[in-house]
């Protein structure tokens, strides 16, 4: 009886849980994500070690990535289709260590394209009309549209608010589960001169939780038809998968990470 009683508890705080979402509206609902994934990526500093796949037009890596507060040390297994031997593994990841131009271009990168994500994610409550389209005990779902009289401030924000799509969060920590996206038509800066992004040009991720209250871009894809650069580290044409995360200590070396890297097993695929 008594786990009977557990077990209609936890179905009734379920049900209150969707009910106190469902009694918000989806305003509210996006401006508590954006407060959520915004203090989340401000307060983590953790580092993990990850197995990714990349997928670009003119290439196909298959590598294992430890990150570090001095750059991402990459073990490549596997390169447009061919396997790399260990000893060429090794000779491009002590390339790496002894490159400090190299490393501190791929932090100025990271820096970037970090900047970039927090900004796009303060324009999400005002560059957008949302609607609620679902919800369950475990996460909701959004609709978003351009809003009529939103002027962005900058090219990335004309770009990003020309998008329509779907967004979906985790109701217990308000954190982005997945985001897809669509320019619904063509963007010109300087008459096309300076870019241009066509009409139907779009993007999705999807992200998990890997650890406690820490989430990991598990899926990346973008697909921009045009010459605009937004991101310094994403290609226009992009495809990017990431499994086996693994914590890496918080004050790891770039020496350490390649020594981590080299411990992880050898793999022909992402599981």
């Amino acid at each position: 009886m008594a786990k009977e009683k557990a077990g209609f508890l936890w179905i009734v705080v379920l049900a209150f849980s969707v009910h106190v979402v469902h009694a918000q509206s989806p305003e509210a609902l996006i401006q508590q994500v954006v407060n959520s994934e915004r203090t989340a990526n401000q307060n983590d500093h953790s580092h993990w070690i990850y197995l990714e796949e990349t997928r670009k037009p003119k290439e196909h890596v298959l590598q294992w990535v430890a990150g570090t507060q001095q750059g991402d040390v990459r073990r490549v297994l596997k390169k447009d289709g061919q396997n790399l031997p260990e000893p060429q593994q090794r000779d491009l990841i002590q390339k790496f260590l002894h490159d400090t131009r190299a490393q501190n271009k791929q932090i100025s990168e990271n820096n970037h394209d970090s900047q970039q994500v927090d900004d796009l994610l303060k324009l999400l409550p005002v560059a957008f009309i949302w609607k609620q389209t679902g919800a369950d005990a475990t996460n909701t779902f959004l609709h978003f549209e351009p809003a009529p009289g939103f002027h962005p401030p900058t090219r990335e924000a004309r770009v990003f608010s020309s998008m329509a799509g779907d967004l979906s969060f985790d109701n217990q920590q308000h954190r982005i589960r997945s985001m897809s996206g669509h320019l619904i038509h063509d963007v010109n800066f300087g008459g096309g001169l300076l870019g241009k992004l066509k009409e139907g040009s779009s993007f999705s991720f999807e992200q998990e939780q890997v650890g406690q209250s820490c989430w990991q871009l598990t899926t990346i894809h973008v697909h921009l038809e045009g010459n605009a650069l937004i991101f310094k580290s994403i290609s226009l044409q992009q495809d990017d998968e990431r499994a086996k995360f693994a914590p890496a200590p918080a004050a790891v070396t770039l020496d350490q990470a390649a020594t981590m890297v080299m411990s992880q097993p050898e793999v022909a695929q992402l599981p």
